[in-house]
């Protein structure tokens, strides 16, 4: 009979279930610990690697096991890369597959991942060209990636279960990953224990859409630069950094992601974000399902994550406290301990820095996020980026994100024929500055568009606008 020792040297281990398997790699933990105490030989006889360890289709996580490559599964010349690591006191539980967004590597979860595995096995996985999985075309038709709507990718990953025997599985989905995780949850509900969804919404809205368009519009010029910037400002709540707290470092990291963005991961932005604008619908999942957002989330807004939450028959819903559309780097720790909470099925109902909503709640959300205020100077005007036209407006009122303006005759109609290029005219105490406008509504003499934000040096300058005249509107109601 081989020793436990040789049994993890053998080259072609004998196939055992996982429980054998988790008990087995119990033994040799603990063969380690005992090990400290002997003899050098028997020392070195006992520190055996743990990369060579494994728990049937997972490996056993260790300290390096976000250096080793992904691993791959091929299905129809479609490539899906993953990582599959347990640990032998969870083996036992409801594995967890997480679909990350559009950006993220493997690597972007290290320390979320340690936080998770005690809530059971995980599977990171990538499919054709998101997160890391560079694929854009199919290496048996050459077709484009960018036919592969986000349900195709919800039904490639079903295929990809079955042929790795996951026959029940807990899924966390992430911004685009939570919309495959819905889709996947409606086409094989079957394999679906428990779903985590962060950043979801049923429908887009027509500004959302603008933002997005306006990203590829920059990319597409090649103003890459502000592109970075743009992604930035828009996933990132530039007007609550002082509540969330986002580390200028991480934020300098994500924008030179986004500014040097080689060919191929243009062409992936590009094949994600159209995906995103065909959407028309987010299946509902039947299974149970948290929906969690930042408390600030400006990109996927907090009453469009809790109103996907209130169609689901088996729900609950958070806020993680300060934090907007990433709040796994904002807070990490607050993010993750949720998240296995609720997938060991514990009450999430007192953890720190977790906002949880009854469905009354819910129902009574404040839709907008951020409050609107009248300025000092209303009447202003409009300037066009492509020539010299000019249009009178006046500022009816206004926020970080977007503004509500009112015209004088036809006026309106005119400015609603330039919904990209016209930009505003703002002035304060400190001067004079125009920040460019996205036209996504007009009601007779009224038009309502978004700031373009495609720097940070001009957010901040608005930021500070914006906080002059709440200040100003602030002592004129004390006097009134």
């Amino acid at each position: 009979m081989k020793s436990l020792h040789n049994y993890y040297n053998t080259e072609h281990p004998v196939v055992v279930d996982r429980r054998d398997r988790a008990f087995l790699a119990k033994q040799k933990v603990q063969a380690r610990v005992e090990g400290r105490n002997m003899n050098s030989m028997i020392q070195r006889d006992a520190e055996l690697d743990d990369a060579n360890l494994r728990l049937g289709f997972f490996d056993v996580y260790h300290r390096n096991s976000f250096k080793e490559p992904a691993r791959t599964t091929w299905i129809e010349g479609w490539k899906v890369e993953y990582m599959a690591i347990a640990r032998p006191e969870s083996f036992h539980r409801t594995p967890i597959v997480i679909i990350g967004g559009a950006f993220q590597n493997f690597n972007s979860y290290k320390y979320c991942v340690e936080q998770l595995l005690d809530a059971g096995p995980i599977v990171l996985i990538d499919l054709p060209s998101m997160g890391a999985n560079q694929q854009i075309r199919n290496i048996d038709t050459g077709l484009s990636a960018g036919t592969l709507e986000l349900g195709d990718l919800a039904k490639m990953l079903g295929v990809w279960l079955d042929i790795e025997g996951l026959d029940k599985v807990s899924v966390m989905g992430m911004s685009l990953g939570s919309v495959v995780a819905s889709c996947l949850a409606d086409q094989r509900p079957e394999l679906i224990d428990r779903m985590i969804l962060m950043g979801v919404m049923q429908k887009t809205r027509k500004s959302w859409r603008m933002l997005l368009e306006e990203s590829l519009h920059l990319m597409r010029e090649q103003r890459m630069d502000e592109f970075g910037q743009a992604v930035i400002l828009y996933l990132v709540n530039h007007a609550k950094m002082d509540k969330t707290k986002m580390s200028p470092t991480a934020k300098r990291l994500f924008f030179r992601q986004m500014a040097e963005f080689t060919a191929t991961e243009q062409e992936r932005y590009e094949i994600n974000c159209n995906r995103l604008l065909r959407l028309t619908d987010v299946p509902i999942p039947q299974c149970k399902v948290l929906v969690a957002c930042g408390q600030y989330d400006s990109f996927t807004l907090p009453h469009e994550n809790a109103n996907f939450a209130l169609q689901c028959p088996d729900m609950e819903y958070a806020q993680i406290a300060n934090a907007d559309h990433v709040p796994q780097l904002q807070r990490r720790k607050e993010t993750m301990h949720l998240f296995a909470t609720f997938l060991k099925d514990e009450s999430i109902q007192h953890l720190e820095g977790i906002i949880p909503f009854s469905r009354a709640q819910m129902l009574e959300m404040e839709r907008r996020g951020e409050e609107r205020v009248q300025i000092q100077h209303p009447e202003t005007f409009l300037s066009y980026r492509h020539s010299d036209l000019v249009i009178a407006t006046e500022v009816v009122d206004l926020n970080y994100f977007g503004v509500l303006l009112r015209f004088e005759s036809d006026l309106a109609a005119v400015a609603a024929k330039y919904p990209r290029d016209l930009a505003l005219h703002l002035s304060d105490e400190e001067g004079e500055f125009q920040i460019e406008c996205l036209i996504f509504a007009e009601d007779g003499p009224y038009i309502r568009a978004l700031f373009k934000h495609g720097s940070f040096e001009l957010a901040e300058r608005l930021l500070r606008f914006v906080g002059r005249q709440k200040q100003e509107q602030t002592l004129l109601e004390a006097v009134s």
